[in-house]
């Protein structure tokens, strides 16, 4: 049976992670991965090279009190990180969900969704992580990592759950937004009874005419009631205005369309989104 895996960690996005995994988990009826990875440099300090600043004894005795601190540290991290997870699973549990599985692993945050995402459905992140808690339109630097290995969808966060009734489906007619639209149709449960609205944002062409509505048909027959319209302008400003202006809940989009080198010297509306948009996120790619 597939799974929701919930990444989290120190920061204040944790809690609104495990809402919203709480949330999909209830409606999709299957339980949760609730996983915090520790980072190598969590375990241990950074030495430096020593060989040039001290002498053979001096050299050997700091390492060995380095090599102790190390440990320590390393028991530390562990215990906050089960500190963390047991956190997590109370709140999970005191949302209704009854299945919750806690992973504490050491590593690659990437490796470790590789590990699990086979047998996933959807996997949850914060927007932001415990370096970038305070830091106002920052993005926590594992979205974009996230987002581009995974072949789940992944939601991204606000900083606190609101109930959903209104998803807004930023559709472009490309293949990673039709990813999102055929997730939706296969997967009616995660959201059934909420409003939908497909918004397109360009000029109003017989070809993008098609694709949008061949998109409402294929939602419209999976149960949804489905309204779909298109906007001329600047697509980051369009959608970023609907977002504000309309009372959307959650939005639905394909994400990095491009490499990362194209996105460093155009920027990446992916990006823009994410930053700008006070609303949690799913990104398909």
């Amino acid at each position: 049976m597939s799974r929701i895996i919930a990444f989290i960690d120190a920061s204040i996005y944790a809690d609104s992670v495990c809402d919203h995994a709480a949330w999909l988990a209830k409606r999709m009826s299957v339980g949760i991965d609730l996983i915090h990875v520790l980072g190598r440099r969590d375990m241990t300090n950074t030495q430096g090279n020593l060989s040039g600043a001290l002498d053979l004894d001096a050299r050997d005795h700091l390492l060995a009190e380095l090599s102790s601190i190390d440990e320590q540290n390393a028991k530390l991290a562990q215990k906050k990180g089960r500190v963390i997870l047991d956190h997590a699973k109370k709140r999970l549990e005191d949302a209704g969900v009854a299945d919750v599985q806690l992973k504490l692993r050491i590593g690659d945050l990437i490796d470790t969704m590789h590990e699990f995402e086979g047998q996933s459905s959807l996997i949850v992140i914060g927007k932001r992580g415990e370096a970038a808690d305070f830091a106002k339109l920052h993005l926590g630097s594992n979205v974009e990592r996230v987002a581009r290995a995974s072949e789940k969808p992944v939601l991204v966060t606000s900083r606190a759950f609101q109930p959903i009734k209104r998803v807004l489906v930023a559709f472009d007619g490309g293949a990673s937004v039709t990813k999102a639209v055929t997730y939706l149709s296969k997967t009616h449960k995660a959201f059934s009874g909420l409003d939908l609205h497909l918004l397109m944002v360009g000029d109003r062409t017989t070809d993008a005419t098609d694709r949008i509505e061949h998109a409402a048909g294929i939602l419209n027959a999976a149960g949804y009631d489905v309204k779909s319209e298109i906007v001329p302008g600047e697509p980051d400003k369009v959608i970023a205005k609907a977002v504000e202006n309309d009372d959307f809940d959650l939005m639905l989009m394909g994400a990095y369309g491009h490499s990362r080198i194209r996105n460093l010297i155009i920027g990446s509306t992916t990006t823009e989104m994410i930053r700008s948009c006070k609303i949690p996120i799913v990104l398909f790619r």
